[in-house]
């Protein structure tokens, strides 16, 4: 009943959105320095931006930088099952760019925890110059049919691995936030079975590896209640109309919800400034400001089983720490990795994966020799400025590239 009242709510206010749409443009070229007709104007966008998309953004990274020349990029996708892309940014080089030669393969691992791989833009787009750029396009479990079958925590790990072996032996792994988890347990899979795609190394940036290290407000609300109040008060039924009809999702508008009660003052500011720099004319400043609304409003609901087991396994028995992770009926090794390099990385100031849960891989691989281990602590960043911002471009990417380049 919790999704059928969202979407009919959705739906409702639908057509009354659209007709802000379509009247805004003529709002706002009869505006001119009328302040009331400018308020208007104002007003009528915000209506028209009042409602959440389920689609993912564009990543919009159309050409890229390298030495002084613009490079056109195109999305290209590689490998595709019904819960995911694995996505190649691929460059379009031309002759007199041969000289580049072939750059290192990388899989970037995007968080499947409420919005899409879109989040990473920035992580990308840093990469890309020096690297062959994948991503794990992950799909809005809404539009999955049921007929496509379960997407567990299990099924990530395994589409890791396919996605790996789909780019080649010889790729880099780069995991974000929640999926450093399903990284590690990948790469020990892989290593345990001699998989030749093993990848030569893996960053984990800002993820929950042992989430009893320096518990945070995220991971004791995750402890708060057993695992059959998240079935029970969090769980939602597809509703009809849409292509994941049946489907039980973790839906995408709830995770938001909560995201947003943690600072809602600080939303609410934001959009008392835009509605005001919208009616003053401060477009460029309006426009940073519905740039990351547009991305944060874009929701994706995730499959319930993969979301449960998250919670349970991860937050709530830390089965992987506890070496009692397994997969597909067998333990999850990760003393077995020996060939992949490890590189963590860690904000100073993350207060949702709090100093010391990812640094916790290292005591688990034991088996990776110190030459092939590094850890960084990132000072004056919080969780996104870890992958994303001024200091990951100056100062926790060169560290990822030349981890990368040193297992080339």
């Amino acid at each position: 009943m919790m999704y059928l009242a969202y979407q009919t709510q959705a739906n409702l206010m639908a057509p009354l959105r659209r007709m802000a749409e379509q009247t805004l443009p003529g709002l706002q070229q009869a505006a001119g320095s009328n302040p009331f007709l400018r308020g208007f104007a104002a007003a009528t966008e915000m209506l028209a931006r009042a409602g959440l998309s389920h689609g993912r953004p564009p990543y919009s990274i159309n050409h890229v930088r390298i030495g002084n020349r613009e490079v056109p990029v195109v999305e290209e996708p590689a490998l595709v099952t019904p819960f995911g892309t694995l996505l190649r940014f691929r460059k379009d080089f031309d002759a007199s760019q041969a000289h580049l030669g072939e750059q290192p393969r990388v899989l970037v691992i995007a968080p499947l925890s409420g919005h899409f791989a879109t989040l990473l833009r920035d992580t990308v787009a840093t990469m890309l110059p020096d690297h062959d750029v994948y991503i794990t396009d992950w799909h809005n479990a809404r539009d999955v049919p049921l007929s496509a079958g379960r997407f567990g925590f299990e099924d990530y790990v395994d589409h890791l691995i396919k996605f790996l072996e789909a780019i080649g032996p010889g790729a880099h792994m780069v995991a974000v936030c929640q999926p450093c988890v399903q990284a590690l347990v990948a790469a020990a899979v892989m290593a345990e079975e001699k998989n030749k795609a093993a990848p030569r190394s893996m960053t984990l940036m800002a993820g929950p590896i042992d989430t009893r290290v320096n518990p945070t407000k995220v991971n004791d609300l995750a402890k708060e209640n057993p695992i059959e109040w998240f079935k029970d008060k969090l769980i939602a039924t597809v509703p009809p109309g849409l292509p994941g009809v049946g489907r039980k999702v973790y839906p995408g508008f709830i995770q938001l919800t909560a995201f947003m009660s943690m600072n809602m003052d600080r939303h609410v500011k934001a959009h008392v400034e835009l509605f005001q720099n919208l009616w003053k004319g401060d477009l460029d400043q309006a426009a940073k400001t519905k740039d990351f609304y547009d991305e944060y409003f874009a929701v994706l609901d995730l499959d319930a089983d993969f979301y449960l087991e998250t919670v349970e396994w991860v937050f709530q028995q830390h089965r992987l720490a506890t070496g009692e992770l397994m997969h597909r009926g067998k333990p999850v090794n990760p003393k077995a990795i020996k060939k992949t390099a490890l590189l963590t990385v860690e904000g100073e100031r993350d207060d949702i994966c709090a100093i010391g849960q990812t640094v916790a891989a290292h005591d688990l691989c034991t088996a990776i020799k110190p030459y092939m281990k590094r850890h960084h602590l990132q000072a004056g960043v919080g969780h996104y400025g870890v992958f994303s911002g001024k200091r990951w471009h100056s100062q926790v990417y060169p560290i990822v590239k030349n981890m990368i380049l040193a297992m080339e």
